[in-house]
């Protein structure tokens, strides 16, 4: 059956979700995923679409290719992940183009963290202090926190 829009014909994803797993794949994640697919939105998460077999490095920059928005969570570890932050390296160039979107959510950090590298972001970027790609990387970090939006805090109370 044909679909009618544009976004499915062109992308094989609506949306790619780039979080760091061990803050928030089983708490806000995985609510932000199931209420996506709840609605029709086709999206990607490595968990749930990395195909046995394959080069995971280059199945998951095809699929930020093959996306259309992308979600990026942002948590206290985000930075300490070397994956994630070639996730937003990639994403960025992406978002640069046309009818590429990222959306930034700030889980218990604030935009200035991410942006300065400072806090708890500081504290897990610093282990990345001899990498070749920590350019690339801040640059990265500092064109999302610029980006419009949302921030939200992990508190008991919801």
């Amino acid at each position: 059956m044909a679909s009618t829009s544009s976004v499915q014909k062109r992308f094989k994803y609506d949306v790619f979700l780039s979080f760091r797993g061990e803050d928030t794949r089983k708490t806000f994640v995985d609510h932000l995923y199931h209420a996506l697919n709840q609605k029709g939105i086709i999206t990607y998460k490595d968990d749930e679409k990395i195909e046995k077999g394959e080069m995971i490095k280059e199945q998951l920059i095809r699929s930020i290719e093959e996306s259309r928005f992308y979600i990026i969570v942002f948590s206290k570890k985000y930075a300490s992940s070397s994956w994630c932050l070639e996730e937003l390296v990639k994403i960025m160039e992406c978002q640069k183009m046309t009818e590429h979107t990222a959306y930034p959510i700030f889980y218990d950090v604030e935009p200035t963290e991410v942006r300065n590298q400072s806090g708890s972001v500081g504290e897990a970027f610093a282990k990345h202090v001899e990498k070749d790609a920590i350019g690339r990387w801040r640059d990265a970090l500092k064109e999302v926190a610029s980006l419009g939006g949302w921030e939200l805090k992990n508190t008991f109370d919801g």
